[in-house]
């Protein structure tokens, strides 16, 4: 193994587990309930982003806002 390729103890990823209460109320929704948690949280996180958008770049227009949010939205693979 190459020296690039190895981690150091304290460097691997963390796994970040959901609590047992969380993971209850999850199962017990519906399919259609999961989803609209999805949509609400991706409407959340896109109002949030143009916000910041609209106070770190008053002179951008509508489009221009737009495409940032997508690409951000993206993780810049658009």
């Amino acid at each position: 193994m190459s020296a690039m390729n190895r981690v150091a103890p304290n460097d691997r990823p963390r796994i970040e587990l959901l609590d047992e209460a969380v993971v209850a109320v999850l199962r017990r929704k519906t399919a259609a309930e999961r989803v609209a948690m999805i949509f609400a949280a991706d409407r959340t996180m896109r109002l949030r982003l143009e916000g910041h958008l609209r106070t770190r770049h008053p002179d951008w227009d509508a489009p221009a806002l737009a495409a940032e949010i997508a690409r951000r939205m993206s993780l810049g693979t658009s």
